[in-house]
Formats: structure tokens, sequence, C-alpha cells
């Protein structure tokens, strides 16, 4: 079992910047590839942002130059810093550890 915590969400003007947090816990450990995805209201849910154990990093093009993901193994912690937000960023944000799965964290950008 594994638990994804998600915090850092919120509600943020357009140029703005939110930084996402997944904490994992149960039975993991630090050779998993973690992931961030977002789903926004009627569309598919998709891929933004993935790390793999040693560090390498992929990125949607819709977000490229724009988010970072990080991971701190020593805190079982992924990031996403997310820059220059759009109101098209608006989305619920997932993140993953292997197949399983946090529940979500409200992001809105918004004047």
């Amino acid at each position: 079992q594994v638990q994804l915590v998600e915090s850092g969400g919120g509600l943020v003007q357009p140029g703005g910047s939110l930084r996402l947090s997944c904490a994992a816990s149960g039975s993991i450990g630090s050779g998993t590839a973690r992931a961030w995805y977002r789903q926004a209201p009627g569309k598919k849910r998709e891929l933004v942002a993935t790390i793999t154990s040693g560090g390498s990093t992929n990125y949607a093009d819709s977000v490229k130059g724009r988010f970072t993901i990080s991971r701190d193994n020593a805190k079982n912690t992924v990031y996403l810093q997310m820059n220059s937000l759009k109101p098209e960023d608006t989305a619920v944000y997932y993140c993953t550890y292997g197949n399983w799965w946090g529940q979500g964290t409200q992001v809105t950008v918004s004047s």
C-alpha cells in the first residue's frame, strides 16, 4: 500500500506561481518514477511532468519552461513548481507513485 498526500493548490492570478508537494508513505522506495498529471473540467487527464529516480525529467509541451518537477528522496516527496501560470493551467493536479495516485489538489488560475 502507498499513500500519497498532495498539497499546495489554490487560487492564483495569471502570471503567478504555486508549488505543489506530494508526500509518499507506506511501501515505498526511492527507485520509482514519479509524475504529475492534471485534469481540467470536460477534458481528458494529461501528463504534465515526470521524474525518474535518477532525476531525469520530461514535460508536456504546454508547460515547458514554466513548470519544474523535482524530488527529495529522503523525504519521499515530489514537487511541482509552477510559474507564469495561465488560466488554461486550471485543473485538478494529481501526483503518482508507480501505479498509485493521490487524491488531487485543485489549481485555479483566475483574475
